[in-house]
């Protein structure tokens, strides 16, 4: 029965990310720098309120959309801190993380044979979901820009075919933003296109240089644009899987029926202490930021030391680095660094093919433990050479016959 299964679902594989962090259980000794998972609790008080919805027996199904109280907090809290105006009531859905957002997204506005603009390196969640809608992803690459997408690469690639252009900043995983500007030119180029954007602004809340500006924040971008955010990486509540998705009333109309069939509601005792990080957590992210900006500048001053090529983040929890100077593919190189010094970081080209030749490393880690692995990828590439002699005992993978 095997060749009667859905042939795009057979296609599709796990994430290059899931792939080589998944390796690291062989490896118990290792320094792992691989997920974007932030390495802080979620703050207490909001777990309080997650342990009381469980006592207090609220556990039920909530509307579709997710409650009217938590919705509230969204929408005041995307209006207090980027002057986005959505109407809580019509305008605002809470999903399964930002995952699920992406997904019913895609499904809404995505038919057969249409395209999707994206720019590269990019997450690898995007492709899949896209391929499953029967629709064509189209790469721009920005690798030789400084990771930066501009308009005039947009307008490059615009055909009769394309319905969607995905906006993912500050970036996963090379943590740049759109500058001000660079967003308005692009603003005014989508302005007479029947063109739909979908702006993942997960990594809003921490942005270290600069500032965070939405597409939607521009009029005669509103009624066209899909902004997808969640509190898993500015509250650290990942595992309590809470996202949420702001877009015009009949756009939203038409999405609440797809999240509706897939997933019914979000968690209940999620959604409550999800109002809790929204009205008095919203200053959470702050400490965490200024620890993240801590190491950032802590890690991109010593990788640069090293001999690296790396371009400065403006925000998110990532470095990007190349690995171009040593000759090796990303795959080759991530996978020597970890047999040979017990660290683990992501290939490049797990983020398409034009992030061949970088590594993402996550600094979503104690400053301790960053130190170390960066000792130990600062030892790897003066060797060159792996010597296998010089493996920490510890680090050769069990159940493996070398």
């Amino acid at each position: 029965m095997k060749h009667l299964v859905n042939k795009r679902v057979k296609k599709l594989e796990v994430t290059g990310i899931r792939k080589f962090s998944n390796m690291l259980v062989d490896y118990p000794e290792a320094i792992n720098l691989t997920l974007g998972q932030p390495d802080f609790h979620t703050p207490d008080h909001i777990k309080n309120i997650g342990i009381s919805a469980i006592i207090e027996n609220k556990t039920d199904y909530t509307l579709n959309a997710g409650l009217l109280e938590l919705r509230t907090a969204v929408s005041n809290m995307m209006y207090d801190k980027y002057r986005l105006a959505y109407n809580p009531e019509n305008e605002i859905i809470i999903t399964n993380g930002a995952s699920e957002a992406i997904d019913t997204a895609f499904r809404t506005i995505l038919e057969e044979g249409c395209e999707v603009i994206l720019p590269a390196p990019s997450y690898p969640g995007y492709e899949p979901l896209i391929e499953l809608c029967g629709a064509v992803p189209v790469y721009l690459d920005t690798s030789r820009n400084g990771f930066l997408l501009t308009a005039e690469m947009i307008e490059k690639h615009i055909t009769k075919k394309t319905r969607c252009i995905v906006l993912t900043y500050p970036s996963n995983p090379t943590g740049k933003l759109i500058g001000e500007g660079e967003l308005e030119k692009i603003a005014r180029l989508l302005i007479e296109k029947e063109i739909f954007v979908i702006s993942d602004e997960i990594y809003s809340e921490l942005v270290y240089d600069g500032s965070h500006h939405s597409i939607a924040s521009y009029s005669s971008l509103r009624a066209k644009t899909i902004v997808v955010n969640g509190i898993s990486k500015s509250h650290s509540m990942t595992g309590w899987r809470i996202g949420y998705v702001c877009a015009p009333s009949y756009l939203a109309e038409e999405m609440l029926k797809v999240h509706m069939y897939n997933s019914v509601c979000a968690s209940s005792i999620s959604q409550y202490a999800a109002i809790e990080a929204l009205t008095n957590g919203t200053n959470d992210p702050l400490e965490m930021r200024k620890e993240y900006k801590k190491r950032r500048d802590y890690m991109y001053e010593r990788l640069v030391n090293m001999g690296f090529d790396v371009v400065k983040p403006d925000g998110a929890f990532y470095l990007f680095p190349s690995i171009k100077k040593w000759n090796m593919k990303s795959f080759d190189f991530a996978m020597q660094l970890l047999r040979s010094e017990g660290v683990g970081v992501v290939p490049g080209d797990a983020f398409t093919p034009f992030g061949e030749g970088f590594i993402r490393i996550s600094f979503a880690n104690s400053l301790q433990q960053l130190e170390e692995g960066l000792n130990r990828i600062e030892r790897f590439v003066k060797n060159k050479k792996i010597n296998r002699a010089n493996i920490p005992k510890g680090l050769v993978p069990k159940n493996r016959i070398e």
